[in-house]
């Protein structure tokens, strides 16, 4: 007698998928068998986390394509998504936004242990066993201390490991990954790694990701996307990947040989005139609590026209939270001071806020996605989050530049919820810079963009601050600004560990 796999094949045979009447997906073959474990490549808006998610059963194919996909379990083929659907664990970028959208704030502990029954948010007790299994898949990740924390006050690397513990407690047939690295600092990197590399049993993943470092060594197929299409599914070949990812020598390389603008920038802003440029934002003994837990401590930073500031560390040492306290999202402690150009008592806050661009997962949580690229663009003008009035003319104009000067006309009727996470985040940055900042506040404005536009724009990025604008990054290491900016914060669990002139690296 043969024994049945307790693990899912897919199949797709031609699959198509329309997405607000448009395709996205064109006659997809590929078969995920069990023991298989696969890098799905693509650039943004190329259709892979459509792809997983009509994998997964969370977008659907039209009822007379239902055999284009099958899977089978136990010997039996399903056509129908329901019926392995609570056996197919995802993690995305999207189901970690949707705790901030419905602002579930339930425990780090709790969140796992909906895996247990594929919930969003837990609806029934677990048992003794099934508490073991929280416990466990904490363990595994080695996050165990995070259990009894709040999910939203967790910081944006720290939840995306939280759901990947998740997925595990629901010991899954099949693992859909998009973007797992993405927000995560070299410690919970390793982790996942490690994890990934040490799953020698017949469990399929698929992990889908655009940038070479986030291969895995332990991938056995790879699946290529365009447009839409599929250029490659078989046997992983590293030099393959390498070619459609476009690599050529590495940004280290040419920072070093000094052959590309970015050093040249940082250069003559580190030489500027001796006179000090105007302040536009200044934190003094500066703490921040949130829900009674001291995230920052006895910050103090000037930020100056002109000055590219890179605040750097560990998930959940604050470098969101001290980026939204500069914007005014989060208040300062009584003791310390903040201080932002233009504003004294009585003149609102929105006035700084109107000269700020700012970009952050936050953001791409809450923002409506029935709202057109246009209108989200426009909002930057005036700081909101939607439109409360009717856009003018010079609102309409600047939103048409800034979406012509990322490259994104195209898409200026487009509802934001029918682009790719990738598409969504360049438009964020373009409402971020529709307002002409004078300062501008970047949470890790490079995750989830793929290879070639990363590039565009880290050139674009680094020319702002000779131009007098004041800008302010958050990364989990210095090296990709490390030629272009002229300071930069260390941040630590227990306060700034350094601040002041960029260190070499």
């Amino acid at each position: 007698m043969v024994k049945q796999s307790r693990y899912l094949e897919v199949r797709l045979d031609g699959a198509s998928l329309y997405r607000s009447e448009r395709r996205v997906l064109t006659r997809i073959h590929w078969t995920i068998r069990p023991a298989e474990r696969w890098v799905l490549l693509g650039a943004n808006g190329s259709g892979k986390t459509q792809l997983l998610k009509l994998i997964a059963g969370i977008v659907r194919l039209p009822s007379a394509s239902h055999p284009a996909l099958r899977y089978r379990l136990g010997g039996e083929w399903h056509r129908v998504p329901y019926e392995v659907k609570e056996r197919i664990a995802y993690v995305g970028p999207e189901r970690q936004d949707k705790y901030q959208r419905y602002e579930w704030n339930i425990s780090a502990g709790e969140v796992v242990g909906t895996g247990v029954h594929s919930s969003d948010i837990p609806l029934i007790a677990l048992s003794v066993a099934e508490r073991r299994r929280v416990r466990a898949a904490l363990g595994t990740l080695r996050i165990a201390r995070l259990a009894d924390r709040p999910f939203l006050e967790l910081s944006h690397g720290e939840r995306r490991i939280v759901l990947l513990a998740r997925a595990l407690a629901l010991r899954p047939a099949l693992l859909l990954l998009d973007e797992v690295f993405t927000g995560l600092d070299a410690a919970n990197r390793d982790r996942v790694s490690r994890w990934l590399a040490s799953q020698k049993g017949r469990l399929p993943w698929v992990l889908a990701t655009h940038c070479s470092e986030d291969v895995p060594v332990s991938a056995t197929h790879a699946l290529i996307l365009h447009k839409g299409r599929v250029l490659h599914a078989g046997r992983l070949r590293h030099a393959m990947i390498a070619r459609h990812l476009g690599l050529r020598r590495s940004s280290k390389h040419r920072i070093r040989k000094g052959h590309t603008p970015r050093a040249s920038i940082g250069h003559r802003l580190r030489r500027r005139k001796s006179r000090p440029a105007p302040t536009v934002v200044q934190l003094s003994n500066a703490r921040v609590f949130m829900e009674k837990r001291r995230v920052l401590r006895d910050i103090n930073l000037t930020v100056r026209a002109g000055e590219f500031w890179v605040i750097h560390g560990a998930n959940g040492v604050g470098k969101t939270t001290l980026l939204r306290t500069l914007y005014g999202d989060y208040g300062v402690a009584v003791g310390g001071t903040v201080v932002r150009a233009g504003i004294k008592p009585g003149i609102p806050l929105d006035q700084f806020r109107r000269r700020t661009g700012i970009l952050g997962p936050h953001l791409q949580a809450r923002y409506p996605r029935s709202f057109t690229v246009t209108q989200v663009v426009q909002s930057g003008r005036h700081a909101s989050i939607g439109l409360h009035r009717r856009a003018t003319q010079p609102d309409r104009a600047a939103a048409r530049r800034t979406l012509q000067l990322l490259g994104l006309s195209k898409l200026a009727r487009r509802k934001l919820g029918e682009l790719s996470y990738g598409k969504a985040r360049l438009v964020l940055l373009a409402r971020a810079l529709v307002c002409d900042p004078k300062l501008l506040l970047l949470d890790e404005p490079l995750d989830t963009i793929d290879g070639p536009t990363r590039r565009k724009l880290t050139n674009l990025i680094v020319t702002l601050p000779a131009r007098g604008v004041a800008v302010v990054v958050t990364a989990h290491s210095p090296s990709n600004w490390s030629a272009s900016a002229t300071h930069e914060i260390e941040l630590t669990p227990g306060g700034a560990r350094y601040c002041g002139p960029m260190r070499r690296f």
